[in-house]
């Protein structure tokens, strides 16, 4: 079994921003000089839409963050042929544009660390621009599907087509995670065309207590195509052995209407996190 891999984490005092009035994620990032990929994965932040005046944001340093990820990699010349799809364009309030879509873990082997890249092209093949960022999915096991949100922070040139390819992904240490979590009781209501409130219940079906839980919501249009992605927190983030919590959430499709939301649980053995 392969030792385990963690997100890379910034040792120093990070800087925390809290956002104000018409700031956006692109604005925040061209303030500190960080990359908006790296606000995302600091902040674990799936849709910047869904940002909101008053919440707080760790800044890290970039320097030290590429070389707390460096660090944290282990060479991978060749990631495990994922298969990538339900892909969804769409321009952002700031001009950006979002490229929703998911991965399908159809390797036999659960995956960690798994990064996905948008490469735009125009009509000789070159390159426009490129975006990066990890899927919502901590662990994704095996014939499991995880959602991703790349965004492009500025308003990419012309392109006549694109390229989404799986840049990492590594065969997974399961025995810190913990996979015995069950979602149940979802309810999705429309509150109009631009949000939808899910509802639901995560109970713990193992045998031991569950930590760090999370909910992974990924929302589908009539075309099978992803358009809103977020992780959110139970109402208790540790489960008892048999207990069970409840969650909300809100949705703002990027495109609409939705007609199917898909949840998964995750969650961490409390001996991976004390140590």
């Amino acid at each position: 079994m392969p030792e385990p891999t963690f997100t890379p984490t910034v040792t120093p005092t990070p800087i925390i921003h809290v956002i104000q009035a018409g700031e956006t994620l692109l604005s925040i990032a061209l303030q500190y000089n960080v990359s908006v990929s790296t606000l995302q994965d600091a902040n674990g932040i799936l849709d910047p839409r869904l940002l909101q005046v008053g919440q707080e944001l760790i800044i890290p340093r970039q320097e030290e963050y590429d070389e707390a990820l460096a660090a944290t990699l282990t060479p991978t010349p060749t990631p495990l042929p994922l298969a990538v799809g339900s892909v969804h364009f769409s321009e952002t309030l700031i001009g950006g544009l979002s490229v929703l879509g998911e991965v399908w873990n159809n390797t036999g082997t659960p995956l960690e660390q798994v990064r996905v890249g948008v490469t735009l092209l125009d009509d000789a093949g070159e390159a426009v621009a490129s975006a990066e960022g990890l899927v919502a999915l901590d662990l994704v096991d095996v014939n499991e599907r995880a959602p991703f949100a790349v965004l492009f922070g500025e308003r990419p040139g012309k392109f006549a087509r694109y390229q989404v390819t799986v840049l990492r992904a590594v065969p997974a240490y399961v025995g810190s995670y913990y996979r015995d979590l069950e979602v149940s009781d979802l309810t999705v209501l429309n509150e109009g065309y631009a949000s939808y409130t899910v509802t639901g219940r995560v109970k713990n079906i193992g045998p031991e207590e569950a930590v760090q839980v999370q909910v992974v919501l990924t929302a589908y249009d009539p075309l099978g195509r992803v358009v809103a992605t977020r992780k959110v927190e139970p109402d208790y983030a540790v489960i008892p052995r048999g207990g069970e919590s409840a969650f909300t959430a809100m949705l703002a499709p990027a495109g609409g209407p939705v007609t199917r939301v898909a949840a998964l649980a995750q969650g961490r053995r409390l001996s991976a996190v004390s140590q």
